[in-house]
């Protein structure tokens, strides 16, 4: 502005059109032409000397606030629209689905159709398909009533566990060791994976919904990795029976030679699945950011990059399992009866029972 008024009072055009004020006071008119001032135009840029400079930025700002205030305006009605849109699509469907009951009627919170309609891009009848088709497999494999001490046996490795702490958004971490692989037997492997994912579901921060996988691949190799087969019906009960469930799954250091199983399993990933999984590296920056961003360095296990010393107990587990099923037989009002495990999984143990995983 100073600049403008020695200018202005020399009258020296020439001046002003080589002074490094020009482009600035350029601007400034040209902006509140084209924001609708009916004070000055075009022309006006050519023969600034005819306006005070404090004019020009009082009346162009006024208008840029003008603008900025309707934008915001703007925004937050569509926020408010899109929510009550939400809403409504929420109520449409549960309208959809008719009268519901037990355990059915439990499972499907607002949440839990909120869910399922992002999976199914907010179409309610695909949204409303997809979720009769859980509840009939949720009606005949009963997640909630998997019993630690059923699974216990699958675990005593650590191949698949929840972790003692949450990453930065307070969703529930799963840790997986694929080269800890200890059983043959697919329908136990799914079993007991299933009854992890429910479990960490419960353990779920208040207003959290989803979960992050991190998976080892120390000590990995073909013959240790599970079929093809195992791994699709996985995928299909993943994505199909916990939908927006998994936030991010970091593949950790894996091999060369997994990347031709990678190429198999990939395709039968939907898009918003296939887009959540990230392969990290601990010799590439990009990845150990992507680690620094996810996870608390301090509470991260050293196998993935972090200070923490963590070594899988799997009686201590045992234990911690059992206190999570009291509370899963609370909330599905299942009998917690005792059941005393020999075998050393737990000692005393009570009935585990899957998480809620509406």
């Amino acid at each position: 502005m100073v600049e403008w008024q020695r200018l202005k009072h020399s009258r020296n055009r020439r001046a002003f059109h080589h002074s490094p004020a020009s482009p600035a006071i350029r601007w400034l008119v040209g902006t509140a032409a084209q924001l609708g001032s009916c004070c000055y135009s075009e022309k006006v840029v050519s023969s600034c000397w005819e306006f005070d400079v404090i004019e020009i930025i009082t009346v162009t700002l006024s208008w840029l606030g003008s603008i900025t205030m309707f934008r915001r305006r703007q925004s937050h009605n569509h926020e408010e629209n899109d929510s009550l849109q939400r809403g409504a699509k929420v109520s449409e469907l549960r309208a959809a689905l008719g009268p519901l009951s037990g355990r059915s009627l439990q499972y499907c919170t607002d949440a839990c159709l909120v869910r399922y309609l992002e999976a199914r891009n907010w179409n309610v009848d695909k949204a409303k398909k997809m979720l009769e088709e859980t509840l009939k497999w949720r009606a005949t494999y009963k997640p909630e009533e998997i019993r630690w001490h059923e699974v216990a046996h699958e675990g005593e490795t650590g191949k698949v566990s929840r972790a003692d702490f949450h990453d930065r958004l307070g969703r529930t971490v799963l840790i997986m060791r694929p080269g800890m692989q200890n059983t043959t037997s697919a329908e136990n492997n799914i079993r007991h994976l299933v009854y992890l994912i429910e479990n960490s579901i419960l353990n779920l921060r208040e207003g959290q919904e989803q979960m992050s996988w991190l998976i080892d691949f120390t000590g990995w190799s073909l013959n240790t990795n599970v079929p093809i087969k195992t791994a699709r019906d996985i995928i299909n009960i993943l994505q199909n029976h916990y939908p927006e469930r998994l936030a991010i799954c970091i593949l950790y250091n894996p091999p060369r030679i997994f990347v031709a199983f990678w190429k198999v399993v990939k395709y039968f990933l939907d898009p918003k699945t296939f887009q959540k999984v990230k392969f990290v590296y601990p010799k590439n920056k990009e990845s150990l950011e992507v680690m620094k961003s996810l996870f608390d360095l301090e509470n991260l296990p050293g196998e993935f990059g972090g200070k923490a010393t963590l070594k899988y107990d799997h009686e201590e587990f045992s234990r911690m399992m059992a206190e999570d099923d009291v509370k899963t037989a609370s909330y599905w009002g299942l009998d917690n009866k005792p059941c005393h495990v020999t075998n050393g999984y737990s000692g005393a143990e009570t009935m585990p029972l899957a998480p809620p995983a509406s």
